[in-house]
């Protein structure tokens, strides 16, 4: 990791106080950007989505041009890996008036396999698709997802498929889903409460671009036997092939492998080096 951390713009040592609303309450939202040789991919969808959560939360942001300027420094810090924007709404205790906090630093992350295998991972916790104050945000309680991931990989996985109890599919416990039936890429709908992908959205955009048809819906699990290919997709991953659901084994495809370098020349695009 990066020595350096910013909290409210200033240097620290990454110390918060016990009684902040994320250690007592996991009570705050957050973003995971990418930099490429020190430049940021799609800073502006990360804080546009950053402002939609702190809102749903009721918490009040600095202006955005300050989150951006300790987004870049951290990108400068550590150039080519994740950086993490954690918001927090301030001290948890009763009586204590609203602080919020706004932790920025920066560290290396790459996926940890090319190919992913994931087990299917009942989800209770997850809105499926009902409406609720915080349906969308990416909020800090993330522990529900771990432990998915954490059940997969105790399993032999690499990480987990979450899908409602009534098997239909929503997403990765940190990533989104996609796969090709018939040439058709389908992907779960966001109607299902799940996240707002940023790298899903550019995804869609790059296949529909390339001529594929793109649904997206409500599918249950055994819709994945039909699949010719999966794709697993977030900041991080980018486009991964999915080799194996449950009991199903699949083989990398041309679709996946086609987005997957477009996605890439998007990255470049974006930048100002094309050697992403």
């Amino acid at each position: 990791m990066s020595e350096t951390v910013w909290i409210n713009g200033e240097v620290s040592d990454g110390r918060i106080p016990v009684t902040d609303s994320s250690v007592l309450r996991g009570d705050g939202c957050f973003e995971v950007l990418r930099a490429y040789k020190g430049e940021v991919f799609a800073i502006d969808d990360h804080l546009d989505r950053l402002e939609r959560s702190a809102a749903q939360l009721e918490i009040s942001l600095p202006p955005r041009d300050s989150i951006a300027g300790w987004v870049h420094s951290a990108a400068e810090a550590e150039p080519d890996g994740a950086i993490r924007v954690v918001v927090t709404r301030g001290s948890a205790l009763p009586g204590a008036e609203p602080q919020t906090n706004v932790i920025v630093f920066s560290h290396r992350w790459e996926r940890s396999v090319e190919q992913a295998r994931l087990a299917l991972v009942r989800a209770p916790w997850h809105s499926g698709g009902s409406e609720w104050e915080l349906r969308g945000a990416k909020v800090l309680s993330y522990a529900p997802n771990m432990a998915a991931s954490r059940s997969a990989q105790a399993r032999g996985f690499d990480d987990a498929l979450l899908m409602t109890d009534d098997g239909v599919i929503l997403e990765g416990p940190t990533f989104s889903m996609a796969w090709v039936v018939d040439g058709v890429i389908e992907t779960p709908s966001l109607d299902l409460g799940i996240l707002d992908s940023i790298t899903r959205r550019h995804v869609i955009r790059l296949a529909r671009d390339m001529g594929h048809e793109v649904l997206e819906g409500i599918w249950k699990t055994t819709r994945l036997a039909d699949a010719d290919e999966v794709l697993a997709v977030s900041t991080i991953r980018q486009v991964q092939p999915v080799i194996q659901i449950g009991d199903w084994s699949l083989e990398p495809g041309p679709v996946t492998a086609g987005l997957a370098i477009a996605f890439a020349q998007l990255v470049g695009s974006e930048l100002s080096t094309q050697d992403v």
